[in-house]
C-alpha cells in the first residue's frame, strides 16, 4: 500500500505551488492532499494540518516547505501514521526555536527588505501584520530560476503569514523521532542554505542539494518528486537494497542516525550504511534531471 503524500506549503506559497508535484505523484501511483495551510501562527497551523492527517486513513508521507516544516514538526508528533517527514527548503526547529530565529541565525537572508507589512484586525480585538513579498521583489526572492510570467502570477496570488506566526517558537520536534529528508536549496534567499544544512545536520536527516531558488517545487518539481518517492520507499522497506547504477542518482550528503537506513529506489544505486557513514547514491541520469528539473 502506497502512504498519502500530504504537501504542506509555506508563507507566501498556496497548494498550486505543489502542482508539478502532486501530477508526479499521481501519475506514479500516489494518493496526495496539498491542504490550505492558514499562516495565522504556528500552533494553530500544525492543528489544522494534524486535523487532516486524522481524515488519512493508512501510511502518511508528510512534506513541508519552508515555514511548512515547522508546522509539520508539530503537527506530526504523536501520529504513528507518519512514517517520514521531508523537508523542501524548510524550517526544522527545535523545541524554543521560531523560523525567524533560524532564518536569522546564518548570514544571506535577504527576506526583510522585500516584505510589506500590512494591518489586519484580529477576531478578538487589536490588530496583527500580514506579510507579502513586494511584487516587483517576488521574481528575485522567491523564484529567481522559475519564469517571470509565471512569477507574476504567484506575486499577485501569495498568500500572506501573520508576523507573529515566524516569530512564535515551536513546541515540539516530530524529527527527534521519525526518519527525515532534506532538500536544501543553494540559491535560496529566503532561508540561508547555511542554515538549512544546520538543521538537516542536527536532524539527522538524509540529505540532498540542488541548485534552485526557495521556489524549488515550482522550478523543478521533478527534484522534489523523486527525494518524496525516495522516502516513500525507504520506509516501508525492511532490508538494506543495492540496485543498478545505471539509473538515475540522487546525491546524498547522509544520515547520522543511529541504526542502519533502509532505502530502497528502483533504478538508482542505493549503499545503506550505519551509524555516522553517508548514504552514497551513484549514477548520471539524476544530475540532469536535477537539473532540468522533470
Amino acid at each position: 500500500m502506497k502512504p498519502t503524500i500530504v504537501l504542506v506549503h509555506g508563507a507566501f506559497a498556496d497548494g498550486s505551488s505543489w502542482n508539478g508535484v502532486v501530477k508526479r505523484l499521481q501519475q506514479a501511483g500516489y494518493p496526495v492532499i496539498a491542504p490550505a495551510n492558514p499562516l495565522r501562527g504556528l500552533a494553530s497551523d500544525a492543528e489544522y494540518v494534524h486535523s487532516v492527517l486524522k481524515s488519512v486513513h493508512g501510511p502518511v508521507v508528510l512534506v513541508g516547505h519552508s515555514y511548512g516544516g515547522a508546522v509539520i514538526s508539530e503537527a506530526a508528533v504523536g501520529d504513528a501514521k507518519v512514517k517520514a517527514l521531508v523537508y523542501i527548503a524548510a524550517f526544522t526547529p527545535a523545541a524554543g526555536e521560531s523560523a525567524l530565529e533560524l532564518s536569522s541565525k546564518f548570514p544571506g537572508s535577504t527576506l526583510g527588505p522585500a516584505l510589506n507589512n500590512v494591518p489586519f484586525p484580529l477576531p478578538g480585538g487589536g490588530t496583527g501584520t500580514d506579510q507579502y513579498i513586494k511584487a516587483d521583489k517576488f521574481h528575485d526572492q522567491f523564484a529567481a530560476d522559475v519564469p517571470r510570467s509565471v512569477t507574476d502570477l504567484m506575486a499577485a496570488t501569495q498568500r500572506p503569514v501573520a508576523a507573529s506566526a515566524l516569530e512564535e517558537k515551536a513546541t515540539k520536534s516530530a524529527w527527534k523521532t521519525i526518519p527525515s529528508w532534506t532538500l536544501i536549496t543553494t540559491e535560496d534567499r529566503n532561508i540561508p542554505p547555511a542554515a538549512q544544512r544546520f538543521m538537516a545536520q542536527r536532524a539527522h536527516a538524509h540529505t540532498v542539494e540542488v541548485k534552485a531558488s526557495h521556489a524549488v517545487s515550482v522550478s523543478q518539481p521533478g527534484v522534489v518528486t523523486r527525494l518524496i518517492e525516495r522516502a516513500s520507499q525507504a520506509t516501508a522497506s525492511t532490508t538494506t537494497t543495492v540496485t543498478d547504477s545505471s539509473g538515475p542518482a540522487l546525491a546524498d550528503t547522509g544520515s547520522g542516525r543511529p541504526a542502519t537506513q533502509a532505502i530502497t529506489l528502483s533504478g538508482i544505486a542505493v549503499v545503506s550504511v550505519a551509524a555516522g557513514s553517508a548514504v552514497v547514491l551513484l549514477g548520471r541520469r539524476w544530475r540532469s534531471e536535477a537539473k532540468s528539473g522533470r
